[in-house]
């Protein structure tokens, strides 16, 4: 009789895979959120379903600092 128990467990070549991925996803959510003035480890709410969508509409709806002091589309007068 077929055990399939045998394959039940995970390998060290599939936590590899996922630490490649999580760090491939995370990395430049982390980058995004320091720019705009928050916590990187608000990007481990991209691993959680549901709450990753959480996330982005309160990223999306949120004031963010503003960088430049011209409007878009127009030339800094400092430079």
């Amino acid at each position: 009789m077929y055990q399939w128990n045998g394959m039940a467990g995970y390998g060290a070549a599939h936590w590899l895979v996922f630490v490649i991925m999580a760090v491939v996803l995370l990395y430049p959510i982390g980058r995004i959120l320091t720019r705009i003035g928050l916590s990187p480890l608000w990007a481990i709410l991209a691993l959680v379903p549901m709450l990753n969508l959480l996330g982005l509409w309160v990223l999306a709806f949120v004031d963010w600092p503003r960088q430049g002091s011209g409007t878009p589309g127009q030339a800094s007068e400092n430079r």
